[in-house]
């Protein structure tokens, strides 16, 4: 139960690796709220953690929108008295070569994979100080780290992140909160099959792809990631600040002969 007694939320927890996340930091002992703007999705994953017989409640809220997250930051407080962790795991793709890519989209990506993460971050913040603890979570990306075809938007977009989060630990080390950063690479959720169907023409085509860049043989699961993310949630990591944690199969360090 490494997570006993803490309340965690989660963004983007209906679907994917926040579903996963949501529902093992529930096993371990968290109370955690599940964020997402698709409300059934999130009050299905409710449902799941609720009928194991953990603890979790739904809010939603666009982690973009200020209005929108300060309500729900208030609403946990009041409820809850204290968010002990922040997993900003929210994000959305944005595909194509640099002059494909209309403006809608490069503002869409922008404003929830780097504007979602300061909103959240924003609002939390003042309460974990206020207890001198607390553990921040941004989900970034092994593309932060490497070039890939069709990717510059969303790339750029986890780079930020990244860099965010080596600030943002810097800022707030004297206020016993850690911030981390998490780098997966391709993580089979419904996020990649969107990206597969957006990108090939054939799936079984782009799963070679994908694969041929790894060094195994096989896709993440989202319960890949969720693992990670309960490590740096947990006081097993207190040692760990402002680092990236590659779990991505050994796409950025590892090079097949």
């Amino acid at each position: 139960m490494k997570l006993e007694e803490k309340v965690v939320l989660i963004s983007g927890a209906g679907s994917g690796i926040g579903k996963s996340s949501a529902l093992l930091f529930a096993q371990n002992g968290a109370t955690v709220i599940v964020n997402d703007i698709n409300e059934p999705n999130g009050e299905q994953t409710v449902e799941e953690i609720v009928g194991n017989g953990g603890k979790a409640i739904f809010k939603k809220a666009n982690v973009s929108n200020a209005d929108e997250v300060k309500n729900m930051i208030d609403d946990i407080i009041e409820r809850f008295g204290k968010i002990d962790v922040l997993f900003n795991n929210a994000g959305i793709a944005g595909v194509g070569e640099l002059h494909e890519i209309e403006d809608e989209l490069f503002d869409a990506v922008m404003n929830i994979n780097v504007k979602g993460v300061f909103v959240l971050s924003k609002y939390v913040i003042p309460y974990m100080i206020e207890k001198k603890s607390g553990v921040i979570i941004n989900m970034s990306s092994c593309l932060a780290e490497m070039g890939v075809e069709r990717r510059a938007l969303y790339a750029a977009s986890k780079g930020a992140v990244l860099s965010m989060t080596k600030s943002m630990q810097v800022d707030y080390a004297k206020h016993n909160i850690r911030v981390n950063a998490l780098l997966p690479g391709t993580i089979y959720t419904p996020f990649v099959e969107r990206y597969l169907k957006e990108s090939y023409e054939d799936i079984e085509e782009g799963l070679k792809s994908i694969t041929n860049r790894q060094l195994t043989d096989k896709l993440g699961a989202p319960e890949d990631i969720a693992k990670a993310a309960l490590f740096l949630a947990s006081d097993d990591s207190s040692f760990v600040m402002g680092s990236p944690l590659y779990v991505d199969g050994g796409v950025v360090f590892g090079k097949k002969s």
